[in-house]
């Protein structure tokens, strides 16, 4: 079935939207969610939520890209549902993922900072386009999806230590270029 087909159901709001959707894209969204959590209850239950959070959206919005739309929800209760573990000291290996990203970001922690953060996000998304693609891929796999450095050495077909020079290179240039456009890092 394709996406437009499925959100219809959605709009008919035909509980077989959500069937059609996790038969689509249940493995993409256990993926998405695996890739920061590592309890399989966690995930399967950020799983659950999505399609929840889909058909609680979905009438009044009309996703343009249905896979984006999910991956976009399940990653953010993927990372709500972390932060709620980490709370409670149950680390896992997405803190390493974070930690390569606090050289060139500020903390978020504050309120004063809820604007900046938008503009910080169209930073990025504007850098990102300044690097190749190949750079701009493997950040994104690594940053946004949560991939493990040697899932993006076999993805590329290119060797560890390449993928961690790459993501170095480009968190270094991310760093300078957020710090030319203001950003206090």
């Amino acid at each position: 079935m394709d996406d437009k087909e499925i959100i219809t159901l959605y709009w008919q709001r035909s509980q077989m939207a959500i069937i059609e959707t996790k038969s689509k894209y249940g493995h993409y969204c256990r993926a998405i969610a695996s890739n920061i959590l590592s309890n399989y209850a966690d995930i399967e239950e950020c799983e659950n939520d999505t399609y929840m959070a889909a058909w609680n959206i979905i009438p009044p919005n009309w996703p343009n890209k249905l896979s984006v739309f999910l991956g976009r929800v399940i990653r953010n209760i993927a990372l709500d549902k972390y932060s709620y573990n980490k709370a409670k000291k149950r680390n896992n290996e997405f803190d390493v993922i974070l930690s390569e990203l606090e050289e060139c970001l500020s903390s978020p922690d504050t309120v004063e900072n809820q604007y900046e953060h938008g503009e910080l996000a169209k930073s990025i998304s504007k850098f990102l386009y300044t690097i190749d693609r190949e750079a701009r891929s493997v950040f994104i796999r690594r940053y946004w999806y949560s991939d493990s450095i040697k899932k993006i050495s076999t993805n590329f077909n290119m060797s560890s230590s390449k993928v961690k020079s790459m993501l170095h290179r480009t968190r270094s240039k991310l760093k300078k270029y957020l710090e030319k456009e203001g950003f206090e890092i």
